[in-house]
């Protein structure tokens, strides 16, 4: 990443029209692409005294005592435009970075926020191929890694080619933890050079099985120079409150004074807003920053689009102050052309991050009027942008900025618009839609690297069979990694959307199916006796009998689960092939007692 020079449009041979150009002036001293969308450009105002306890235990991680902050507030409070100035203050000293970003859209995606991390550390190109990568990845790791690492992290990142980097032959359990503690290791490493700052934000959305691994990273930095600086929004209780190494920040709004004084730095050199208007800005925002930022540059964009120069040759009566941010956030996108706002809506559909190529395959533009778009949008400062098309990425600037974009859309091209996504990732995109296999032989749905995003585009879309069929492959696969919690979630999704479907032997089936690997999961979450595991077999055990599935290798699964879920449950005495006493019992499991006297023929069969 280099600093860089707007020159202007300048005349260049090949070229009728004069073209954009810049002088590169030099490094930027960013560690990582993912970090320069973090442009800091927004004042800090009102955060000293934050600023400087990060600071104080940035000095003591540096020493070997590791340090951890947590940093809650509501959103648009300044919780990322904090972790911004305090990498900023630090950028000079010798030490390593390492950001990890959750997502709402990957709540159920296991080690989500770890593998973005991996991916652009290892430098990832959309066209690099898989060998490439592992090269990528080894050069990455090889220094920190134990024998099998490679192999446990190549699978993490669906990059297992059988040869170079086979998988390695544990339960799904037992792969997990070695997971787990490869990537502690790495971290282990990295301290061996020198200290590490690792942020990761939006807790709040963070995935069950990356939550088991910030708390051993949590227990593990405590001998180690690492300060870990963890934002989250109020709703989330995080567990480590109260641990010596663990210290609680949580950001107030602005004072009166300080609100203000963020209101003058952003009109900047356009001139000085009338008191009037500040103290309305002020009034209206309630000391949250980002409101307070929106606003003032709605007031201040409103004035420019009048042809004003200057916010002071605006008259006050036309610096209407928008009721709400919501209000603002419309105005502003609404001011920047029907086409950068159809893009702006394309984009919150996609989320909170996408790329250029897809876009350019949902969006009805063509591409001088795309990349127009998204010029508005960037300079606007409602995206970022990292890379040049085709392969450039965007970034809303916040979620409150994408949720602002989406809430416009009206339900019927909002759900066209998610299966032109949907549509667009399975025919185009064949490093995200791996085509070995399929799911479902009724829906012709295809075996993704991250099915939850296509169950998910689909579902918005009302296209239940292909997102139920994705949901279940969803579940497949993170049962598949031990990550019981988010195959649950990912499986019961599925389940819900049933009943959108005709009552036909194919969904019928479909059903089972999910049933048995919901039990599964639950199984490895809950344990064998719980009451919904043998409710889901059960269910299973019914439906085996609806899809004309008995004495099917499935049927069989079903029936060995109800005894072990009977078994356990102490509903059986060892060595028994007749209904127990004890199942006949008032105190017992009356719903098992009736499953166990159906299936022991069969069992002794």
């Amino acid at each position: 990443m280099f600093e860089i020079e707007d020159l202007g449009p300048q005349p260049l041979a090949g070229f009728a029209d004069p073209q954009p150009a810049w002088r590169v002036v030099g490094e930027s001293g960013v560690v990582s692409r993912f970090e320069a969308l973090r442009s800091g450009t927004t004042p800090l105002v009102g955060r000293d005294e934050e600023l400087d306890l990060l600071l104080r235990r940035w000095q003591q991680a540096k020493s070997g005592e590791g340090r951890v902050v947590l940093v809650s507030g509501e959103p648009g409070i300044g919780k990322s435009r904090l972790t911004v100035a305090l990498s900023q203050r630090i950028e000079t000293e010798p030490h390593s970075r390492l950001r990890y970003f959750c997502s709402p859209h990957h709540q159920d995606s296991a080690l989500y926020p770890f593998i973005g991390q991996l991916k652009r550390a290892a430098g990832f190109a959309h066209d690099d191929t898989a060998t490439m990568k592992l090269d990528k990845l080894e050069a990455l790791l090889g220094d920190g890694a134990e024998p099998g690492d490679l192999s446990l992290i190549a699978e993490m990142l669906s990059l297992s080619d059988g040869e170079r980097f086979p998988p390695l032959d544990l339960s799904p359990q037992r792969k997990k933890e070695r997971t787990l503690g490869a990537l502690l290791r790495q971290l282990q490493a990295l301290t061996q050079r020198q200290p590490v700052l690792m942020i990761c934000e939006d807790l709040h959305w963070i995935d069950p099985t990356s939550r088991e691994l910030l708390d051993l990273t949590v227990e593990k930095i405590a001998g180690l120079p690492v300060l870990l600086v963890v934002t989250y929004r109020p709703e989330f209780q995080p567990p480590w409150v109260g641990q010596s190494q663990v210290t609680v920040i949580a950001l107030n709004r602005l004072g009166r004074n300080d609100g203000a004084t963020l209101v003058h730095r952003l009109a900047g050199n356009l001139g000085a807003l009338p008191p009037d208007v500040v103290d309305e800005i002020v009034e209206r925002t309630d000391g949250v920053p980002l409101f307070v930022e929106e606003l003032t540059k709605a007031v201040v964009e409103a004035g420019a689009d009048r042809g004003h120069g200057s916010i002071s040759a605006v008259p006050p009566s036309s610096l209407a102050v928008p009721a709400t941010l919501h209000a603002s956030l419309l105005g502003r996108l609404d001011r920047l052309g029907p086409a950068a706002k159809t893009v702006a809506q394309v984009g919150a559909a996609i989320g909170r991050d996408f790329s250029h190529e897809l876009l350019a395959a949902a969006v009805p533009l063509a591409e001088p009027e795309l990349q127009e778009a998204l010029r508005r949008l960037v300079e606007a400062g409602l995206v970022f942008q990292r890379g040049v098309p085709p392969v450039a990425e965007y970034l809303f600037k916040h979620a409150l900025v994408q949720d602002t974009a989406y809430s416009t859309l009206l339900r019927g091209p909002r759900q066209a618009l998610h299966r032109r996504i949907a549509e667009a990732l399975e025919q185009r995109f064949p490093d995200f839609v791996e085509t070995r296999s399929t799911i479902a032989s009724n829906t012709g749905a295809r075996s993704p690297g991250v099915p939850e995003i296509l169950a998910h585009h689909y579902g918005e879309a009302a296209i239940a069979d292909k997102a139920i069929a994705y949901w279940h492959l969803a579940g497949k696969s993170s049962v598949a990694k031990s990550a019981v919690r988010e195959a649950t979630a990912q499986l019961r999704r599925g389940l819900s959307l049933l009943d959108g479907l005709p009552e036909t032997r194919e969904r019928k089936q479909l059903e089972l199916d999910i049933h048995v690997t919901l039990t599964q999961a639950l199984m490895g979450g809950k344990g064998y006796a719980d009451p919904e595991v043998a409710g889901g077999l059960e269910r299973a055990n019914r439906l085996v009998t609806e899809t004309a599935s008995v004495g099917t290798p499935v049927h069989f699964s079903v029936l060995y689960g109800l005894w072990v879920s009977a078994y356990t449950g102490g509903l059986l005495p060892p060595r028994s092939s007749t209904p127990p006493t004890s199942c006949r019992q008032p105190n017992r499991n009356p719903r098992l007692a009736r499953s166990w006297s159906a299936i022991a023929p069969s069992l002794i069969l």
